[in-house]
């Protein structure tokens, strides 16, 4: 706090009062006795020019003159003796006259000339300061003739004034203290009030650094304070707003980044893959249509074998080619996805009947559980494909026992379709893949029966088209594919 408003306020006016007490206490102790004095020579003065002013008109003698004087003697401290010209006493301000004329003549014709000082001197009158030897007291002497010839000795004391000053610092130290320490507790309690605000505006900033936005100014009026706090507040607000939009918006960049680097790692995946995919299918024709350009084997059988293979490896390209724009359209939304309702176990069986022949050449067992009819809402072609693939693979997968049982399972809104083969599971770590376009768990496998690893990527992009799901368990005996369709239009 040693840079604090509060503290500096409050140093500030403490050292102004201050340093106006000590102005004070210095005039005062240097300048009151001299205008003392200055003040008590006018008032002689006046005295006098009153004194004769009436002594020319012959008023002297009145008895309300001599009121007046009396009083205004009295009120001005002032002792006064007129004396006449024959040397008899006309006026005198107090009883013991003898005493006061001897006075007067020690002031005036027995004064050390180092303890006095003329301080006003004119044809009709003289004015001293001088010391009472005796009495130890400085005194103000007005000494002279008036104009009927009367002479007039006036003196007041000046010696009360120093003590008077004394006093007067001493009070002055006394309330200058007093004052201080006031003033002091005033101005702190003032600033204080003054400075709480401006330290929450500070509290609400040093939060807002912070991206803290809480925090808001409570107003208590409507100085230029409470104006600041409620502009902070307006713009605690707009900035919140703005830094909110900004996280938005660089949230929605990463996000857009991150799509464009993952687009980017498919592109050149895709690439590799069918490029891969087509590289042995693409040698393979090469090969063999070279040797029969090159008559390697003339007879009839090897000549057929040649064509077999090339027509075979042509027809797998063909598929592949297929397979990957059925996927573009499905994956771009291009492909149109017609819904309507027909019966599920029909088409199974109509599947079922289809793959008959390949699943008699390797051997392989199938059962189909379920309770017809089960009429569902999709469409009726695509979802003919993605049973066509799951029993595909279950086909060439089968091992063991070689079985694969179909199950239709009804829900309450939806059917659930479930291929069972029997064989090896899948491992953990690559059913997450599975659905990823040219992922083979077994390539080896793969390859001999054909496949390309898109199957199950087509399954995927139907199923997301329908809005449906589709999934893969691993069982104690073999693996379960599954996926589910609409029961009801809505």
């Amino acid at each position: 706090m040693r840079h604090s408003i509060t503290g500096k306020i409050t140093v500030i006016m403490i050292s102004i009062v201050a340093g106006t007490v000590l102005l004070c206490w210095f005039i005062n102790n240097t300048l009151l006795e001299s205008y003392y004095v200055e003040h008590k020579q006018g008032t002689l003065l006046d005295i006098f020019e009153m004194v004769d002013k009436q002594s020319q008109e012959g008023k002297t003698g009145r008895e309300d003159f001599l009121i007046r004087l009396d009083r205004q003697c009295a009120n001005s401290n002032v002792t006064m003796m007129i004396i006449r010209s024959d040397r008899t006493l006309m006026y005198s301000t107090v009883g013991d006259n003898e005493q006061l004329l001897l006075q007067f003549l020690n002031l005036v014709f027995c004064k050390d000339d180092e303890d006095t000082q003329i301080l006003k001197n004119t044809s009709q009158y003289m004015v001293e300061k001088t010391r009472d030897s005796r009495l130890e007291s400085d005194y103000l002497v007005l000494w002279g003739n008036l104009q009927n010839g009367n002479m007039i000795l006036m003196r007041t004391a000046v010696e009360s004034i120093k003590e008077s000053v004394g006093i007067a610092n001493r009070f002055l130290a006394y309330v200058g203290v007093t004052a201080v320490i006031m003033c002091a507790v005033i101005i702190y309690v003032v600033t204080r009030r003054i400075t709480n605000p401006i330290l929450q505006l500070v509290d609400i900033s040093r939060r807002m650094t912070n991206l803290d936005f809480e925090a808001k100014f409570e107003s208590r009026g409507h100085n230029e304070v409470d104006l600041l706090g409620e502009h902070m507040n307006q713009m605690s607000q707009t900035l919140e707003k703005t830094i909110s939009e900004l996280k938005s918006a660089n949230n929605e960049l990463k996000i857009d980044i991150e799509r464009k680097t993952e687009i980017d790692e498919m592109r050149k995946e895709f690439i590799s893959n069918v490029s891969h995919e087509l590289k042995t299918p693409i040698a393979l024709v090469q090969g063999y249509a070279e040797g029969l350009k090159e008559c390697i084997n003339d007879d009839a059988a090897s000549r057929e074998f040649y064509c077999e293979v090339i027509m075979d490896e042509a027809d797998k390209m063909n598929k592949l080619v297929k397979n990957l724009l059925t996927l573009n359209q499905l994956e771009s939304g291009s492909e149109q996805v017609v819904f309507e309702r027909f019966e599920l176990m029909e088409l199974i069986l109509g599947v079922v009947n289809a793959t008959a022949i390949l699943r008699e050449q390797n051997g392989i067992n199938l059962e189909i559980h379920g309770q017809g009819p089960e009429y569902v809402w999709a469409d009726e072609f695509k979802t003919e494909q993605v049973l066509m693939n799951y029993i595909s693979n279950a086909i060439h997968y089968a091992a063991g026992e070689k079985k694969i049982v179909v199950s239709v399972i009804p829900g309450e809104d939806t059917v659930r379709v479930e291929v069972f083969n029997t064989g090896n599971s899948i491992p953990d770590g690559e059913l997450a893949h599975i659905w990823e376009k040219f992922y083979k768990v077994d390539k080896a496998r793969t390859r001999e029966y054909g496949g390309n690893g898109i199957g199950l990527s087509i399954v995927k992009a139907i199923m997301d088209s329908f809005h449906r799901e589709c999934g893969v368990n691993n069982e104690e005996d073999g693996v379960t594919f599954w996926f589910e369709l609409d029961s009801k239009s809505q």
